[in-house]
């Protein structure tokens, strides 16, 4: 018998899998979960969590929410673990992954990594803020403007050229 996975309790027996058992309240738990790991963060830099919609799509059951100051908002979506990770400034909006990228950091970041406990992701992430969100948590936000520009040129660039990009 396999030993039972601990953490969030998204498996209920041995032979359950995640896809089984996982429902709106787990989508909902992990996120609030998670979103608790983000806050000293986020919350010092005058964000304030709003939830948002949960339910079930087409992949599945989900959650979503944001941290919210002024025109700037880190919306979080959560279906197993936490996935889709995006930044908003004003009309501007990027992923996690390229404003990590095309801001040279891309390398260094650690979300979205990889693990077992779907709360290291927002480990990873509250990480990736403390050490390199500081234009978007109280900069001016210029690097983040920056970095949506380099993604929105790089997207016109053909498969071989984007070889050559961060």
């Amino acid at each position: 018998m396999r030993p039972r996975r601990q953490g969030l309790g998204l498996l209920r027996g041995p032979s359950a899998s995640p896809l089984e058992v996982m429902d709106e309240s787990h989508a909902l738990r992990s996120l609030d979960l998670g979103r608790q790991l983000l806050a000293p963060t986020l919350e010092s830099h005058g964000f304030a969590w709003v939830p948002g919609s949960a339910g079930k799509g087409s992949g599945g059951h989900f959650a979503s929410g944001a941290y919210v100051r002024g025109d700037r908002r880190l919306e979080l979506h959560v279906r197993f673990s936490l996935g889709s990770v995006t930044y908003h400034l004003g009309s501007v909006s990027i992923s996690h992954d390229d404003f990590m990228r095309y801001t040279g950091r891309g390398h260094d970041a650690k979300y979205p990594g990889f693990s077992s406990d779907p709360l290291d992701a927002f480990r990873d992430l509250a990480s990736d803020l403390a050490s390199f969100g500081g234009d978007f948590l109280s900069g001016d936000g210029s690097q983040l403007v920056a970095a949506k520009a380099a993604a929105d040129a790089a997207k016109n660039l053909s498969g071989f050229e984007r070889l050559g990009q961060p």
